[in-house]
C-alpha cells in the first residue's frame, strides 16, 4: 500500500499529527480543556466556509478564524456574569451555524463540507504536507519551550503569577496553538473528529504513566500508532480514514481500561499480622 505516493503523504500526515496532538492534548487533559477544544474545532467551520464562498485558501480562512474564537473566548470569559463553559456554548453553535448556512450557499457545498467535516488525508498534496510539517514543528516546539510555564499555571494559576509568569498570555497562547492545531489536523481527521485525537491518546497515557514527561512521550506514541494502524485499516477494509484513525485511538482507550479493571481485580491486597505493633 505504501507504494504509492499519495499513500505515503498520508501516512506522513498521520504521524505528524499524531505527535502534535499527543503533546497538545496532554495539556487539553490535564486543564480540562475538552470543551473548549470541542468548541474551537466546530467554531473553524465558520472560516472554512467563509474561505470557500470567497474563494479564499480555506484553511487559512479557518485558522484565523479558529483563532478569533479562541481569543473571544479567553475573552468573554474572564467576566464573572457568564461561565466560561455558557461562552463556549454559543461561540460554538453560532460559527457553526454560520458555517452550515454559508456552505448552503454554494453549490456543491455537500462534498466540500463533507471533505472538512470528516477530513481526506489521502488527497493531501505535497506542498500541504510540507506545510503541515513546518507548522506542526513551530507548535511543538512553543510547547516544549513554555512546558514549565504551562505546568505550573495548569496546578495553580495563582502561584505562577506569584513568580512572575504571564497566566493570561500562556493561556492564550495555549488557546491559540490549540486552535492551530485543529486546523492542522482538518485534512487528516477533519474538524468533527480532531478533538477525538486532542483527548483520547492523552487519557490513554494519564492511565499508564504518573510521571508528566512519561505522559507526553506515550500520549505522542499512541497519536502516531492510532493514526498509521487506522490508515492501514482504511486502506485494507475500504473505509473513510479519518474515522478509522479515531476509532482505533478509542479501542485502545477501552482497552486500557479493561486492563485496569482487570488488574485492580486480581491485585492481592497486603497482608496485615495483627500481631505486628
Amino acid at each position: 500500500m505504501f507504494d504509492f505516493a499519495f499513500m505515503q503523504r498520508a501516512l506522513a500526515a498521520a504521524v505528524l499529527v499524531g505527535v502534535l496532538c499527543g503533546i497538545l492534548g496532554f495539556f487539553v487533559v490535564l486543564r480540562r480543556l475538552a470543551f473548549i477544544g470541542v468548541g474551537i474545532s466546530h467554531s473553524a467551520i465558520g472560516g472554512v466556509a467563509i474561505g470557500i464562498l470567497a474563494g479564499w485558501n480555506p484553511l487559512l480562512t479557518g485558522a484565523v478564524f479558529a483563532i478569533a474564537v479562541a481569543l473571544g473566548i479567553a475573552l468573554v470569559s474572564r467576566s464573572d456574569n457568564i461561565s466560561e463553559d455558557t461562552v463556549i456554548g454559543v461561540f460554538f453553535s453560532g460559527s457553526m451555524a454560520l458555517g452550515v448556512v454559508l456552505f448552503s450557499m454554494k453549490s456543491g457545498y455537500q462534498q466540500d463540507l463533507f471533505s472538512y467535516l470528516f477530513g481526506n488525508v489521502l488527497a493531501i498534496s505535497t506542498v500541504e504536507l510540507v506545510a503541515l510539517a513546518c507548522a506542526s514543528a513551530v507548535i511543538m516546539v512553543i510547547m516544549l519551550l513554555t512546558f514549565k510555564e504551562h505546568m505550573l499555571i495548569s496546578f495553580d494559576e495563582e502561584v505562577a503569577a506569584a513568580y512572575g509568569h504571564k497566566v493570561l498570555a500562556m493561556n492564550v497562547l495555549l488557546l491559540v496553538v490549540l486552535a492551530l492545531t485543529v486546523v492542522i489536523g482538518v485534512r487528516l481527521v477533519g474538524l468533527l473528529l480532531i478533538q477525538a485525537l486532542l483527548v483520547v491518546p492523552a487519557a490513554i497515557a494519564t492511565l499508564w504513566a504518573l510521571n508528566f514527561r512519561w505522559q507526553v512521550l506515550l500520549a505522542t506514541l499512541i497519536g502516531a500508532l492510532s493514526g498509521v494502524v487506522g490508515l492501514v485499516l482504511a486502506y485494507q477494509f475500504d473505509l473513510a480514514a479519518g474515522g478509522s484513525i479515531v476509532m482505533v485511538a478509542v479501542a485502545l482507550f477501552f482497552i486500557t481500561l479493561l486492563a485496569h479493571f482487570i488488574h485492580r481485580q486480581f491485585r492481592t491486597p497486603p497482608s496485615v499480622s495483627l500481631d505486628q505493633p
